[in-house]
């Protein structure tokens, strides 16, 4: 791809999401978000493959079919009650749809089906972009509108984002289609606490975004695509192997690091709101989650491949970004000890 073709469609993927985060009218919010749709389809059909193409068709249809529900929602909002404002949605069928259309955006069960299909045929990159930046403007959207959302429609999605993230990973072996499935469980932790403390799911985003870029960059940096590759990354790249395995425990939410912290908050808040049984049901649909997670850490940690004598180290080589990724992968797993100043910051 040229280079500047590159880089207007980079700069096309950021002003969208900025133009979503500064608007205060629906209609440029959903500007912003197709900005964001169209930018995207030329990254993922950069390689000439079926798969791609494939990828690229599904994500167009579940994207315009969601952006159709956003616009038709806020257009029934402004029609019944004469306000285009983003704050001021508060027609309950109008919040209905638009809560279904932001959802298909984001891939939340049950809307969930195109996202790990449309990851797996792209590369790592632009899984990468679609894993991270692209969640970043439908869930600051939900987290704008909080109040006027439907509660009880929102636990369902997130009992069973939770679940379905936690079982549909379980007998994979492609990495992207578990990051997928990881992004799923994520996103039913965001949802489930977003009516009771909307600032939670803020920072449950960010690490969720923290944890998956550092993540897409060792596959990227290892070569990984499947667990086998990814049990070679030992051989290659001993020092990323092991902060590999240390990130995927705080992907499934293990103490001391990052990623107990959200969930860890998120479980006493609903315990404060007296969802016993709900709490019980996400923290248990977790552990399906963890599973994999372990499985992946298994894979590289406990495995050696046969083939020793043919595997060059690259460890000392391709040095780029590598400040950066030491950085991020801080921030992913030591930031437990903070927990204190974190939650006078959120109350």
């Amino acid at each position: 791809m040229s280079p500047y073709a590159l880089s207007i469609i980079m700069s096309s993927l950021a002003t969208g999401t900025m133009l979503t985060l500064a608007s205060n009218h629906w209609f440029m919010a959903w500007m912003g978000l197709e900005l964001n749709t169209l930018a995207i389809i030329p990254l993922m059909t950069k390689t000439h493959h079926p798969r791609a193409t494939e990828a690229a068709t599904k994500y167009f249809l579940m994207q315009a079919l969601a952006s159709a529900m956003i616009l038709f929602s806020s257009t029934m909002n402004a029609w019944f009650m004469g306000e285009w404002e983003i704050t001021s949605m508060s027609h309950p069928i109008s919040t209905t749809i638009l809560t279904i259309g932001l959802a298909m955006k984001l891939g939340i069960a049950p809307f969930h089906m195109w996202l790990p299909d449309v990851l797996q045929g792209l590369n790592l990159l632009t899984c990468l972009i679609l894993s991270t930046w692209q969640k970043i403007a439908p869930m600051i959207l939900m987290i704008q509108i909080y109040p006027q959302l439907n509660t009880n429609l929102l636990i369902v999605m997130a009992i069973l984002s939770t679940t379905i993230g936690g079982w549909g990973g379980l007998n994979q072996t492609q990495l992207r289609k578990i990051m997928a499935y990881s992004s799923i469980a994520h996103l039913g932790w965001m949802t489930l606490v977003l009516c009771f403390m909307p600032s939670l799911t803020l920072l449950n985003l960010t690490i969720y975004l923290m944890m998956t870029t550092v993540m897409f960059l060792m596959f990227m940096n290892t070569m990984s695509t499947t667990i086998n590759k990814m049990a070679m990354s030992w051989l290659k790249n001993p020092v990323m192997a092991a902060s590999m395995m240390i990130v995927l425990m705080s992907l499934g939410g293990l103490p001391p690091t990052t990623g107990f912290m959200p969930k860890w908050l998120i479980i006493q808040e609903m315990t404060k709101q007296n969802l016993i049984a709900i709490t019980t049901i996400i923290a248990l649909s977790s552990l399906l989650s963890l599973f994999f997670y372990l499985r992946m850490s298994y894979s590289i940690s406990l495995t050696t491949s046969p083939n020793i004598s043919n595997t060059f180290s690259i460890w000392r080589q391709n040095n780029k970004n590598q400040m950066f990724m030491s950085m991020m992968i801080i921030l992913s797993t030591l930031m437990l000890p903070i927990t204190p100043t974190l939650i006078n910051i959120l109350n």
